[in-house]
């Protein structure tokens, strides 16, 4: 295990590569978007037209995880220094209210936010596409979406990650009539392997392509998909559509040694959530430390950072979000004086939050380009296969986002995540996410990870840096079993492999509940650059055998 110094949060400008890497490295969750993203590059693009490339491949392979119905992150760092966030998360319709998915004695129906058009916010992904093709791309928007129209048009092959998400939405998909004409032929899931096409899609694709922005979010189309979504019980109006524009934040800086960190500002939850945690735990000399005791440590600072995702964070545009505290070692300090090294500390004694499930979604890539350009995105419809609801002739399945919001202070969503008034519902608002893509830069090694897993992604991340610090390979940092802890509920939940019996016994000694998981969860994909040698990695989690790929412009792939 590492040993972590101080950190603090950096506001300069990052130094520039001081030599190129020997080729290009792309990892994604699907091997069919991988070949899209190479497909550009080849064709000159850069790391930012091959994410858009990627992306849209995504929104065709991987309907269950993300898609031109829902929102994403992109961490783009440009190979002379400078960065970027790009805020596409989906936006909370104009005639969304803070109760609207109370029942009338007061409690959640959690079934509105979840399944049906009523649980969809405005999406955010075609409109990132636009920007980040046109403002840091080298090819035509159109170019660069031809590799995903083709997946559509001519099909794409349905893999075991679409078959298993599949089982646990087929009953709600079989509800719209459009998506179980492409998902469910003959009413029943295709078969592993089997080509799927998609016309629909690629006709949007292509739309976009030529027209940019306004065909998406105006004119015909617009009123096509409000149409659709009023008249399956939900309450777009044209007016959400045509507002809708993504947002350019600043990218989190934080400093290990001599390592720089770039990472997701709020509305993600997940990048403040790394400065805290790493400022946590950089009192402690964890390379000292039995692995139950390192544990410990890490989980107590989980508990405490997801317990401040809970009370201030939301949408930075609606509500004032406190980064400067939560950022700072010193209030760091008063967090870790309440940790106690022999003992576990009850989340219902940590102050601030009314207290009152986790599946596979999301997806995410990571690109290096041989100039050295990154790219971090994250991009997501919430649960798999969204909201279950995909308006005729549109080919793409609409979010469950609204469920991201706190629809009741104290009450867990989804994912099990609590929050409180910073995410509750407002017109117009982004809600809270967990979505961390963020961006390494050392003397010696530059990275780029992220993962799904909802409440579970900023936890994957944490470990995944912490082993890159390390100096771990790509492999090694995908492979690696993972612990998570959330503040509720109040238990380690740990994949196979991850704390050994005797471990696990020292952690429940020390008050913990240690919860071993049936599967293991997430989908990490990670690229690295040796800047010494010039050398690129690729690595895509193994946890869904052959359907990620790492993959690099010398053609080596590691799964």
């Amino acid at each position: 295990m590492m040993r972590l110094g101080w950190l603090l949060v950096l506001v300069w400008p990052l130094v520039a590569a001081a030599q190129k890497p020997d080729g290009a490295a792309i990892a994604s969750a699907n091997k069919q978007a991988t070949a899209a993203g190479m497909e550009i590059l080849a064709a000159g693009g850069n790391a930012f037209d091959a994410a858009v490339a990627i992306s849209a491949a995504l929104s065709v392979v991987e309907p269950e995880s993300s898609g031109l119905g829902g929102g994403g992150f992109f961490l783009l760092h440009r190979n002379d220094g400078s960065a970027t966030f790009i805020d596409a998360r989906e936006k909370a319709p104009l005639a969304a209210s803070r109760d609207m998915y109370l029942k009338a004695d007061g409690t959640a129906d959690r079934d509105k936010s979840v399944n049906g058009a009523l649980a969809a916010a405005i999406p955010g992904l075609p409109a990132a596409l636009v920007v980040v093709s046109k403002k840091y791309g080298r090819l035509p928007l159109s170019e660069s979406l031809r590799p995903a129209v083709a997946l559509a048009q001519k099909g794409f092959l349905w893999s075991e990650k679409n078959a298993a998400m599949m089982g646990w939405r087929a009953e709600k998909l079989a509800a719209s009539s459009p998506a179980r004409k492409i998902f469910l032929p003959g009413g029943k899931p295709p078969a592993v392997g089997a080509r799927i096409r998609n016309p629909d899609i690629a006709r949007v694709l292509q739309a976009l392509g030529k027209d940019g922005h306004k065909s998406f979010y105006t004119g015909r189309f617009a009123q096509q998909l409000v149409d659709g979504v009023r008249a399956a019980g939900g309450i777009w109006t044209i007016e959400d559509l045509n507002q809708y524009r993504v947002v350019e934040r600043q990218p989190l800086r934080f400093a290990y040694r001599d390592q720089e960190i770039l990472t997701s500002p709020p509305p993600s939850s997940g990048g403040i959530a790394l400065v805290a945690l790493f400022n946590i735990l950089a009192g402690y000399d964890l390379a000292t430390m039995e692995r139950a005791g390192q544990v410990h440590l890490m989980v107590e600072a989980m508990r405490r950072v997801y317990r401040d995702r809970a009370v201030y964070l939301g949408d930075p545009d609606f509500v004032d979000v406190p980064l400067e505290m939560l950022s700072s070692p010193f209030y760091a300090a008063g967090l870790r004086a309440s940790i106690r090294t022999d003992k576990a500390t009850p989340s219902t004694m940590l102050p601030g939050v009314t207290v009152a499930s986790e599946t596979t979604d999301t997806t995410h890539f990571s690109i290096i380009d041989a100039d050295g350009n990154i790219a971090a995105v994250t991009q997501t419809v919430n649960l798999p296969y969204g909201n279950a609801v995909m308006v005729a002739g549109t080919g793409f399945m609409l979010n469950n986002e609204m469920d991201d919001f706190s629809v009741k202070p104290g009450v867990p969503n989804a994912f099990g995540l609590i929050g409180d008034d910073a995410n509750a519902i407002e017109p117009g608002k982004r809600p809270l996410s967990s979505m961390t893509p963020t961006i390494l830069i050392g003397k010696d090694r530059v990275a780029a990870l992220g993962a799904p897993g909802g409440s579970r992604i900023i936890t994957q991340v944490f470990l995944g840096l912490t082993s890159i610090l390390a100096g771990s390979t790509a492999t090694e940092v995908v492979t690696q079993p993972r612990f998570h802890h959330q503040f509720e509920p109040d238990q380690i939940s740990i994949e196979p492999g991850a704390l050994s019996e005797v471990e696990q016994a020292e952690l429940i000694a020390r008050g913990s509940k240690v919860a071993p998981a049936e599967r293991p969860w997430g989908n990490m994909q990670v690229v690295i650059w040796n800047r010494v040698d010039g050398s690129v990695e690729a690595a895509s989690d193994p946890r869904w055998k052959n359907v990620g790929a790492g993959s690099t412009s010398e053609g080596s792939i590691y799964r």
